[in-house]
């Protein structure tokens, strides 16, 4: 049997056999004794002396490869050229064989995280690669110890360069002051790291080491993302406000101010933690939100839109303390209902679905059309785990949350507002307390229409965008034939005089009939806030702890309802914590849209007189 040896080791559980690392096939060969093994082998070196040579030598030289890193301070300082120039007898499976004899011991190695472990793995991985090749069967349990042995070796070499390279970046990041910084800040990152640290000059002909590139790009970014979210916390300091700028908001969040409003409310009161929410699932079904809103691409209800009336109704129930009238389903409820109002919109009307007799008319019996498809698309969503942001709601809960936001999406169709109003001014007149599902309502409904009240570089941003919405939704139904929409036709609406009328007849009842009732509320339930459970104000056991927040500034933001709101450009006194008197209620809620409202409608005048002298000139022009 040419170019093979085999060795039986008694008291041992490794049968070895040696082969060559050439292309001879190697098969398995089985003793049973001793002598019977002790004869084969003396038969094979009698009769071929010359080939086994031959094939040590190329074992020498093919093993001499695997070997050539295997350190010399090791527990075996024989090398395979020593061990040749010793004798055909110390062949390179000797060698091998004394190597696996050292696998069974681990008690004496260095721990994974020392220098000198490293090269003692890397010694042990060789030794396991040499006897897989020569068909050398190690014990299982070495091979599992080594192997374990080699990973934690490996592990924990990652751990030590990650850490490193972390507190270099960390270093580095913690001398940049946010107001210094220039805009050519990746272009300062890229000189700086690019180079070595010592102050010797690269030559031009030298190129930059991977290493170091990834390093300034990796530090480029965490940079950029640093400042980011220092410029997303300066705006988020206004979201309390009615001013509150969201196209700012959405420019410095990359078009995603949906998923940053969004998560940044949920945390401010805590809602993952209390209602158990899944954080995965509160990102995956916010981007998909903003997805949603993205689908028809419209000018007007996008995540823009819905950011903002997201904000807006926050805003209505924080100015007006209605957050210690709401447990904490009912606040998610009310944050949910706000994020979905118009989610999948397709930026055309309900009617335009009804004469068009689209499939989503079809549908829902031509009845809140846009509406239905909106809270329907949303809950669909949910029932994937992926999304499911509800998963550890009871069914209690999750009845009542559904019966909220139903309530709340669906009061946004315009063809029941005055319905709405109506029916909210009759509760108004009655000593009986308004039930929460239509005081809800009435919030989403006013903050969606809200924009003519916030200040004119916002309302005029977001008319024009529904204008041009409105417009497109024109030009479709001349492509099909169908009669334009009210404000639909480009060539002939008066925008001026439009907004005129929807500020006067729709958006100002509106807000005074939704001011007086948050302040029948308020009166219904006024009482020290120490007596009050909110979902806004934590135990004041908890008041000194800090909850998972987007931000450092929204960790106590759950209290700024009470001691830190802002009041005409005032910020009204801090209470301490610690205080044991009783503070009133208001009972009066303070109504910053009126005076935006009237500012809005005055300019809006002013506009429609100078369209209307430009329309007589044209005429004037056309009969001359």
């Amino acid at each position: 049997m040419p170019g093979r040896k085999i060795r039986l080791t008694s008291g041992s559980s490794l049968i070895i056999i040696g082969t060559s690392l050439t292309n001879v096939p190697s098969k398995t060969i089985k003793v049973s004794t001793a002598s019977k093994t002790k004869s084969h082998h003396h038969a094979s070196r009698s009769a071929k002396a010359s080939t086994a040579t031959t094939v040590i030598h190329n074992d020498r030289e093919n093993l001499s490869t695997i070997f050539s890193n295997k350190s010399k301070s090791s527990g075996d300082r024989r090398g395979i050229d020593d061990n040749h120039e010793r004798g055909p007898t110390n062949s390179p499976f000797d060698l091998i064989e004394h190597s696996i004899s050292g696998l069974g011991v681990l008690s004496s190695l260095p721990k994974p995280d020392s220098f000198d472990a490293l090269q003692i793995g890397s010694d042990r991985l060789r030794t396991i690669i040499a006897a897989l090749h020569c068909n050398i069967i190690v014990r299982k349990e070495d091979l599992v110890r080594n192997l374990d042995y080699a990973a934690n070796v490996l592990e924990a070499v990652h751990q030590d360069e990650a850490r490193r390279l972390m507190e270099e970046d960390d270093g580095a990041l913690s001398e940049i002051e946010p107001d210094s910084v220039p805009n050519e800040v990746r272009d300062w990152l890229a000189m700086t790291f690019t180079r070595s640290m010592s102050t010797i000059k690269r030559r031009p002909s030298d190129k930059p080491k991977f290493k170091s590139v990834a390093q300034a790009i990796r530090a480029g970014i965490m940079v950029d993302r640093y400042l980011r979210r220092l410029s997303i916390d300066i705006k988020f300091k206004t979201i309390n406000e009615w001013t509150f700028d969201v196209f700012s908001v959405n420019e410095f969040t990359n078009g995603q101010c949906l998923r940053y409003v969004g998560f940044e409310l949920m945390q401010r009161y805590n809602l993952p933690n209390k209602l158990h929410i899944s954080i995965n699932a509160l990102q995956n079904f916010l981007e998909q939100m903003e997805s949603g809103y993205s689908k028809h691409r419209n000018p007007y209800h996008n995540l823009i839109h819905a950011a903002d009336v997201l904000q807006t109704t926050y805003q209505i129930i924080y100015n007006s303390g209605l957050m210690n009238w709401l447990n904490d389903h009912e606040l998610f409820a009310m944050f949910i209902a706000a994020i979905i109002h118009d989610f999948e919109h397709t930026g055309t009307s309900n009617n335009f679905h009804i004469q068009s007799r689209s499939d989503t008319a079809l549908i829902y019996n031509d009845r809140a059309v846009l509406e239905n498809h909106h809270v329907s698309a949303a809950f669909r969503l949910m029932r994937i785990d992926d999304y499911n942001i509800l998963s550890e709601f009871s069914s209690d809960e999750f009845k009542n949350f559904r019966h909220l936001v139903i309530e709340m999406v669906l009061a946004t169709d315009m063809s029941s507002h005055f319905t709405q109003l109506k029916t909210m001014k009759s509760l108004l007149s009655m000593p009986e307390n308004i039930e929460k599902s239509k005081a809800l309502a009435l919030i989403l409904h006013s903050a969606d229409i809200s924009h003519p009240g916030k200040p004119w570089t916002m309302h005029h941003a977001w008319t024009e965008l529904l204008m041009e919405e409105y417009f497109k939704q024109g030009e479709k139904e001349k492509e099909l034939g169908l009669p334009c929409s009210p404000l639909c036709d480009r060539d002939n609406t008066l925008v001026a005089e439009s907004q005129i009328g929807f500020i006067q007849y729709i958006v100002e009842p509106s807000f005074v009939v939704m001011g007086d009732m948050l302040e029948k509320i308020l009166k219904s339930f006024a009482a020290p806030d120490s007596e009050l459970p909110s979902p806004s104000i934590p135990p004041k056991s908890a008041v000194s702890c800090s909850s998972p927040s987007l931000s450092p500034k929204s960790s106590n933001a759950s209290n700024r309802h009470r001691d830190d709101q802002l009041e005409n450009g005032n910020r009204r006194e801090r209470k301490p914590s610690s205080m044991t008197t009783p503070i009133p209620r208001p009972t009066t809620v303070r109504r910053p849209w009126i005076e935006y409202l009237k500012e809005n409608r005055e300019r809006w005048i002013r506009e429609a007189d100078e369209e209307k002298r430009r329309r007589e000139l044209k005429a004037i022009e056309e009969e001359s």
